[in-house]
């Protein structure tokens, strides 16, 4: 009798263990995630973010002028818009954690501004500057974005704020 108890419980048992995800898997599979959206990012090929980016995505900037973003078309709108002052600019991934449904990345951001931004006209200047985002996951999307990096240092490359730097132009 104990026999015709044991084999069922052990085929559940492997079922069982055969169906759980190895958490470094998922980590690997959000690393993925925030890769492709880079490389949709770079490519500038937003209809693609869809595959990748919730509808109800979230995007947190202290750095960023105006309301926070609260849809994917919302944040595909403010890409259109970064776009059109920065039609060259690319994103160099530096770093790369992640945590439970978390990733987080130290980038690189260039672009040459060939458009406005706010009042200040273009000024054909390039940009380099570091920045770093943190990207939570969910059900394989993209579900939140935070992102910040150095407006002053920015703006100092563009030649909107004056140096800090003793000697510099």
């Amino acid at each position: 009798m104990r026999r015709f108890v044991f084999f069922p419980l052990m085929a559940t048992l492997v079922v069982v263990a055969g169906c759980t995800m190895d958490p470094d898997d998922e980590l690997v599979k959000n690393k993925e995630v925030v890769k492709r959206f880079i490389e949709i990012s770079n490519d500038a090929n937003w209809d693609r973010l869809a595959d990748i980016v919730a509808a109800e995505f979230r995007r947190h900037s202290a750095a960023t002028a105006g309301e926070p973003v609260r849809s994917l078309e919302e944040f595909i709108a403010l890409q259109q818009g970064f776009m059109t002052t920065f039609p060259d600019q690319r994103v160099r991934l530096d770093h790369m954690i992640a945590e439970g449904d978390h990733v987080a990345i130290r980038a690189t951001y260039t672009g040459t501004q060939s458009g406005p931004i706010g009042d200040f006209p273009a000024s054909g200047k390039e940009v380099d500057g570091p920045f770093i985002a943190f990207f939570r996951i969910e059900s394989g999307r993209i579900a939140e974005l935070w992102v910040e990096w150095d407006n002053v240092d920015m703006l100092t490359q563009l030649g909107i704020l004056p140096s800090l730097t003793p000697g510099s132009e």
